[in-house]
């Protein structure tokens, strides 16, 4: 493999990495629902109506690890069917990941660690998620590549925000525990935005030309989440 090539896997392989703890944390809460541990206060909730987190672990796994593939310029060139079939399995993955998240928010009992403030940004980014991918959708019908890539590295940013947050979250459990109320509410605000604006940056790094060929994005993000 080429150094070039090696390169090209770095932004993949770093996502995947990313996205390591909160899927492991999903399916480990798969395995709690489906083995009848113990019911406590903490996952009552999930057993008490347990479709929507299901829903919400497996769309959200799929759209983070697959996704994070759709960011191989290489692999894209070489099999541009392969990345149109992939990115339309994303959209509906997507979408269910943000429409199960915001369910959860807003008919699940509250846990005792999050507060109002915590649940409106939720209900912010989660709406935001869903209006990413439409509009990356709705680009690339009209075959407006630039802004698909856009809207889609946007929406995929958010979706990710899991993973930053458990870095955000790190620092802050070791030096002062479990964070609660607006301390929690705050660094999960940071994990969104971290990945929002190495987004921005990496969208605006340079321009990009449109490869007609390919029908889907030529994202040239250099660093999507961090």
């Amino acid at each position: 493999m080429t150094v070039s090539a090696k390169r090209e896997w770095l932004l993949p392989v770093g996502l995947i990495v990313l996205s390591a703890a909160p899927v492991i944390a999903g399916a480990a809460r798969v395995a709690e629902l489906t083995s009848g541990a113990t019911v406590t206060q903490d996952n009552a909730r999930f057993f008490a109506s347990p479709v929507p987190v299901l829903v919400h672990i497996f769309s959200v796994t799929l759209y983070c690890l697959l996704g994070a593939f759709q960011f191989a310029r290489g692999l894209r060139r070489r099999r541009p069917a392969w990345h149109r079939t992939t990115g339309r399995l994303l959209v509906p993955c997507g979408l269910a990941a943000a429409l199960s998240g915001l369910w959860m928010t807003l008919f699940y009992p509250r846990p005792p660690s999050d507060g109002e403030l915590l649940t409106g940004f939720r209900l912010v980014f989660g709406s935001a998620m869903v209006g990413c991918i439409v509009l990356g959708f709705a680009a690339i019908r009209r075959r407006d590549i630039a802004r698909h890539r856009a809207w889609m590295a946007r929406g995929y940013a958010i979706g990710l925000g899991a993973g930053t947050q458990v870095l955000t979250h790190l620092p802050w459990i070791l030096l002062a525990g479990q964070p609660r109320g607006l301390g929690r509410a705050l660094l999960m605000l940071a994990g969104w935005l971290i990945n929002l604006a190495v987004t921005e940056w990496a969208l605006r790094k340079g321009p990009t030309k449109p490869t007609p060929s390919l029908g889907l994005t030529e994202p040239r993000v250099g660093a999507l989440a961090s």
